[in-house]
């Protein structure tokens, strides 16, 4: 009896294209999900358009939209890179999403490769949605593009870190309510609306520390002064990338 012959050959899809379809899927099941849109487009975007538009906080001199900007694609990628993805991978862990995952062709580290697009992905959509609302407001950045480019991977790669550490050790309920509560005194103790030296002088110092606080400070520098490259703010993410992304991968519980 001869072996039979079968089209398409049977036997898992070469790596990228793996990676490329788990990448386009990840990104559908986040703009499609209802509380992730509200944290990674509304949520900004409302705060983007009401503090630049009403005087609310004393921004410094300047249009307040200068300041604001900044601060605001700041939170964006918290809001994607940590919040909405520490909430999404802790909920597919705790339904034994990612363990079945595990068991397929795709390796785990590519699923990770895939998660990790798609936070880039949605960040590429908020960040163009963003500017755009900006400069409508009367935003006017200036400097190096490149080097505010750097400051959102690094701050992309720590808030990832940080939020798959969350989702990776804590059960799917406590890092629900956990990133949620990060998110929401990262919104004001973070430079993202409140400007650092609002604070005792005590806290600015602690506050600063932040990743948040450094891709903000970070981004205001460049684009908002026309630094060239903050290379403090950019060690402070780096730092917090290094060491999130170091303990996610040891001590990231799949089950």
């Amino acid at each position: 009896m001869s072996a039979g012959t079968y089209t398409p050959r049977p036997g898992a899809a070469p790596l990228p294209r793996m990676i490329a379809a788990q990448t386009a899927l990840e990104t559908r099941m986040l703009l499609r999900n209802g509380e992730q849109l509200l944290l990674t487009v509304i949520i900004p975007t409302l705060l983007l358009v009401l503090f630049s538009a009403v005087d609310i906080v004393d921004t410094g001199s300047g249009a307040s939209v200068d300041f604001l900007a900044p601060g605001i694609l700041a939170l964006a990628v918290m809001s994607t890179a940590f919040t909405g993805q520490a909430i999404a991978t802790g909920f597919e862990r705790r339904y034994g999403v990612l363990k079945r995952l595990a068991a397929s062709p795709l390796p785990r580290w590519a699923l990770m490769t895939a998660k990790t697009l798609s936070v880039l992905v949605t960040e590429v959509l908020q960040i163009v949605l963003l500017t755009a609302i900006a400069l409508a407001l009367g935003w006017s950045p200036d400097g190096n593009p490149l080097s505010a480019l750097l400051l959102l991977v690094l701050g992309t790669a720590a808030f990832s870190g940080l939020g798959l550490l969350m989702a990776g050790t804590l059960k799917a309920e406590a890092t629900l309510a956990a990133a949620n509560l990060v998110f929401l005194l990262l919104l004001v103790g973070g430079g993202v609306i409140v400007p650092l030296d609002k604070f005792p002088d005590a806290a600015q110092s602690v506050l600063g520390l932040l990743p948040v606080s450094a891709l903000s400070e970070g981004l205001r520098d460049v684009l908002q002064h026309g630094a060239s490259m903050p290379w403090a703010e950019a060690g402070i993410l780096a730092v917090w990338a290094v060491l999130g992304l170091g303990a996610a991968a040891k001590l990231f519980r799949w089950e």
